[in-house]
């Protein structure tokens, strides 16, 4: 990539303090994340736009932290949208990352990772059914792989079909194009139902156990990502060691990867002038009915965890 003086305008947005390191142990500076920002902005603004946008920021000396409402700083110039938030009981103003400028200017705040809502702003139709294959600690990607050929199976049983991506940590993430034909209700419904079709398709390798302590190092089959849940975008960058990014891969080819060959440094040449998330993302598809029917008889995991912990810490205090 070009290299550019310590401060520099680019597209309109001053860039400052390049030179400076990411965070501790990220091998990168904010030169080399605004410059993969830039090298992948054409294939990154797609998955992005018009979307309701968090991003996970990280400020010299500071811990990262989750952003959502847009800083009174934000130039008059950056899209946004309001959406009411119903845990804080205000309106929230994302930021929406619809071009270029938008995207230098969130790179130069040091806004390492990119976290778009699942529905469009305006909109209450979730464009995706997600499913976030969550591995056991340690260097497991190949059971993330191999249970997201379990999702894949049970969404084929159900006549659809998904792409798959790394999460860029150490897991996958499969999306299934949906056609806006379906409320929340009906999305979260039917991915837990994927879920539990996947995990009845092995039990010994996957679960859909929400507390830890009960999975007994199988693959978690996160069925929380829907509603008011996002995830991360395909391309954008991980504060993890070595800058990985959440990167598209071919099914067939998921064998031959681990999440380490996708990094702000390596990505953009492998990505070149492709949009490989596009080209891999099926025509949208209306939900299969009895998936939703299904998913409507199991209870939602983080509820169900809530009263399961609460009964564990009862039981606990009862016998000490």
């Amino acid at each position: 990539m070009r290299r550019m003086a310590e401060a520099e305008e680019r597209a309109g947005v001053k860039l400052t303090n390049l030179d400076q390191e990411l965070f501790e142990g990220a091998g990168a500076t904010k030169r080399d994340l605004v410059d993969y920002l830039d090298a992948v902005r054409d294939a990154m603004l797609p998955v992005l736009r018009d979307r309701p946008l968090s991003v996970v920021r990280l400020l010299r000396g500071q811990d990262q932290f989750m952003q959502k409402n847009l800083p009174k700083y934000t130039p008059d110039w950056v899209p946004r949208t309001s959406v009411w938030a119903e845990a804080s009981h205000r309106e929230v103003t994302y930021g929406l990352c619809n071009d270029r400028r938008t995207l230098l200017w969130f790179g130069n705040q040091r806004a390492i990772e990119y976290h778009p809502a699942l529905m469009l702003a305006g909109s209450t139709a979730p464009t995706h059914l997600i499913m976030d294959l969550d591995p056991p600690e340690g260097e497991h990607f190949r059971l993330a792989v191999a249970a997201a050929r379990l999702v894949r199976r049970a969404l084929a049983d159900a006549g659809m079909a998904g792409a798959v991506k790394t999460s860029g940590s150490k897991g996958v993430h499969v999306f299934v194009p949906l056609d806006g034909t379906s409320d929340p209700e009906e999305v979260a419904a039917a991915t837990r139902a994927v879920a539990a079709r996947a995990e009845r398709l092995d039990p010994e390798l996957a679960t859909t156990a929400f507390i830890r302590e009960d999975r007994h190092g199988k693959v978690f089959l996160d069925a929380t990502r829907s509603g008011g849940a996002t995830v991360v975008a395909a391309y954008s960058p991980r504060v993890r060691p070595g800058v990985p990014v959440s990167f598209p891969v071919p099914w067939d080819d998921l064998d031959d990867v681990t999440p380490g060959d996708f990094t702000v440094r390596t990505a953009p040449a492998l990505l070149g002038d492709r949009d490989p998330w596009a080209a891999a993302m099926p025509e949208p598809q209306a939900l299969d009915q009895g998936l939703i029917d299904e998913g409507r008889t199991i209870p939602v995991a983080r509820v169900q965890a809530m009263h399961e912990g609460k009964r564990r810490a009862k039981a606990r205090r009862e016998a000490g």
